[in-house]
């Protein structure tokens, strides 16, 4: 606990803490948003003589590391009390709140701190305390008031060093729409500016100690959690004689036994690995702590410790059935936390909820596309297909929206990996309420794989005899050769809501590709809405390559006012998209040409603008034809014909600069089903954003 420094000193008072949103951001004039912060939680306790201790989220006494922090807000208060919530951060040098940098300050503070320095104040790392809640001023708490007066005392404050002290930036839900913004543009920001992600308040909760109210909602741009380390792997090669990786544990949320999560291999530093072992080597033990042995291919050369040390890591995914992080990243040891805290992330839940009526209409002028998705079509659908999953039987009878449609071969594996058809119409109802707007009036282009992937494969544009007489479909003239109909045209049909989804998946139609443009409600093709950059690597290079590209085409694109968003193909590239106005259907192609001449030529042995196969070696392909009326790209969501049910994903900036290895940017269909419960639909604005072509 906490040591009082002065028996004035206010009593430290539990924090309160963040609830997570669900990848819902709350919004509406009852709330505010501050940034969510990445640093160690502290509550700022001062006496009126100026004496300050710094208490951490566990109560433990931070005061003498932070030293340069104590004082500081003193000559504000003129002689009163405060106490203050807040988080302690460092600042990179890129002007960017940096958690590895206050972790590498903590590994040195406790590396000297037994040592004759042990007064060392770190002025080559300086921290600030960004304070975001007053909960006592004077003699008088303020637990009690609503947070929106706490704040308006908390920024009445006078800050005498914002070097050293200052109070986090808040913005209403009214201020933003004043400003004729939305809660979505200021993540937007956020997300550009390389922040967390944010926290919404109600303005007229209270500030309630130690609980989780549904106050205060954090929204997350990364996935992070708490981990008990309870064992560590030796390296090997080039880490021969060092840390390799470390054994993660957390407690059941339900039963409270300390369960095996997984493991963390990457996001050391040198140093970092160094300190580690050497604090493992004094916990180890012989046996495991685990309730539970861990499967013996997890374990294989483990040397098990105590369980006491709790670190962070990132994660993309935690899998519901082995419970297990995926795709982790160490981000450092949280000494301001104890085993006891740390619970097992949960695998969230599907549940099915009621259907919901959609159009049935086949021509295109009569389709409703408002109704073509409702979350509630989508999940109920969700369930009858993972119920179906799992029956026995050829033909199965399943209700989709207000549908009843006949699925067959529901256990018949379409990938190589045993992923089945049912389990591809699985994913399609669940995805199916972001996936059906990036459909909604666009041509579709099957390719189907009747016989699993590695089978036979064919496109179809036209649509298949059987097909189901509510199915909307518009007949557009041929652009190949043949046509399919020997009559010029091809009928093409539309997806327009969930059940004609499942259908198309019944079909194995695992891939979906669309055009850069619609078609009106009377079948006529409108100009083009998008524009379109497929990059494709080369021999030699990888979707790591792609995203430096992607990194020089959206400042080109941004220069040109417009606002690129990007994707995975699902397969081996990246796509950028950025929604525009034309009424020449020639003009994005033009465009997208002359930008992928200039990339190629400023930095030829990297990137091509020429499709020719022997031009490709260590370069990445910039695919600008795909902008032609007559071609198709590969809807967002789509899954993919590969080894494995690989997902065309959108991402986020952030993902994109920070692409160091192919795997970070592969995407399956069950992490794309867990991403959308986190983030929403990454273009879910994309068309918000649409402006002239230049």
């Amino acid at each position: 606990m906490a040591v009082r420094a002065s028996s004035d000193v206010p009593d430290w008072i539990t924090p309160m803490l963040a609830k997570p949103d669900g990848g819902r951001l709350r919004a509406g004039a009852e709330w505010a948003y501050e940034y969510k912060l990445d640093g160690y939680r502290a509550c700022m306790q001062i006496a009126p003589d100026g004496t300050t201790v710094l208490t951490s989220r566990n109560g433990i006494d931070f005061t003498h590391e932070f030293a340069d922090l104590t004082g500081v807000l003193a000559p504000a208060l003129d002689g009163r009390a405060a106490v203050l919530d807040g988080e302690i951060v460092v600042y990179n040098d890129a002007g960017q709140i940096d958690f590895g940098l206050l972790q590498e300050r903590r590994g040195r503070y406790q590396t000297h701190r037994s040592s004759p320095r042990r007064d060392e104040h770190f002025d080559d790392v300086p921290v600030r305390f960004l304070a975001f809640d007053l909960l006592q001023l004077g003699t008088t708490s303020l637990l009690r008031q609503p947070y929106e007066e706490r704040r308006g005392l908390l920024a009445g404050l006078e800050m005498p060093d914002p070097y050293r002290i200052s109070v986090v930036r808040q913005f209403t839900f009214t201020e933003l729409a004043a400003d004729r913004r939305t809660p979505q543009d200021l993540l937007d920001h956020v997300a550009a500016t390389g922040h967390e992600g944010l926290v919404a308040k109600r303005l007229s909760a209270p500030y309630v100690p130690g609980k989780r109210p549904d106050y205060w909602c954090k929204h997350a741009l990364i996935q992070t959690t708490e981990v008990i380390i309870c064992g560590w792997r030796p390296g090997q090669n080039r880490l021969s004689g060092s840390l390799g990786g470390l054994l993660l544990g957390g407690h059941d949320p339900d039963s409270g036994d300390l369960v095996y999560i997984g493991d963390v291999g990457t996001g050391f530093s040198e140093a970092e690995r160094a300190r580690l072992l050497a604090q493992l080597e004094e916990l180890e033990q012989r046996r495991h702590p685990f309730a539970t042995t861990p499967p013996r291919e997890d374990t294989v050369r483990a040397h098990w410790v105590m369980p006491e040390l709790v670190g962070e890591v990132v994660y993309r995914q935690f899998t519901r059935g082995a419970g297990r992080l995926r795709h982790t990243a160490w981000r450092g040891l949280r000494d301001d936390r104890a085993p006891g805290e740390v619970r097992a992330p949960r695998a969230r839940e599907r549940v099915a909820a009621e259907t919901a009526p959609a159009p049935t209409r086949r021509t295109a002028a009569a389709r409703k596309r408002s109704s073509a998705s409702t979350p509630a079509a989508a999940t109920a659908a969700a369930a009858t297909a993972a119920a179906a999953t799992a029956a026995i039987g050829k033909k199965i009878p399943v209700q989709a929206g207000n549908r009843r449609l006949t699925l067959s071969n529901l256990d018949k594996p379409l990938y190589p990996d045993g992923f089945t058809k049912g389990e591809v119409i699985n994913y399609y109802s669940r995805i199916a309420d972001v996936l059906l707007p990036h459909l909604a009036g666009r041509p579709v282009t099957f390719i189907r794989f009747p016989d699993g992937v590695g089978g036979q494969q064919f496109f179809e544009k036209n649509v298949p005899n059987g097909a189901p007489d509510w199915l909307p479909t518009v007949r557009l003239p041929s652009t190949g050769s043949r046509s399919g109909r020997g009559d010029g045209e091809i009928e093409y049909a539309l997806l327009e809501e969930l059940a004609a989804l499942v259908w198309a998946a019944n079909m194995a139609a695992l891939e979906l590709h669309v055009p850069q443009w619609r078609v009106n409600a009377d079948g006529g093709r409108l100009p083009p809405d998008l524009l379109v950059f497929d990059l494709d690597p080369g021999p030699g290079t990888s979707i790591v390559h792609c995203a430096r590209v992607a990194e020089r085409l959206r400042d080109v694109l941004c220069d040109d006012g417009l606002t690129p968003y990007a994707k995975t193909s699902g397969s081996k590239g990246m796509q950028l998209y950025a929604a525009i106005d034309t009424d020449d259907p020639a003009a994005p192609s033009a465009y997208a040409k002359k930008l992928a001449q200039r990339l190629a030529q400023e930095t030829p042995d990297s990137v091509t603008a020429v499709m020719a196969k022997n031009q490709r070696t260590n370069r990445v392909f910039i695919d600008w034809s795909q902008n032609n009326p007559a071609k198709t790209t590969v809807a967002p969501y789509s899954l993919r014909g590969r080894d494995h049910p690989t997902v065309s994903t959108p991402l986020t900036w952030n993902e994109v600069e920070t692409c160091r290895h192919a795997s970070q940017l592969v995407f399956t269909a069950d992490e794309v089903l867990d991403r959308v419960d986190d983030h929403g639909d990454l273009l879910l604005n994309l068309f918000e954003k649409r402006v002239p072509l230049p």
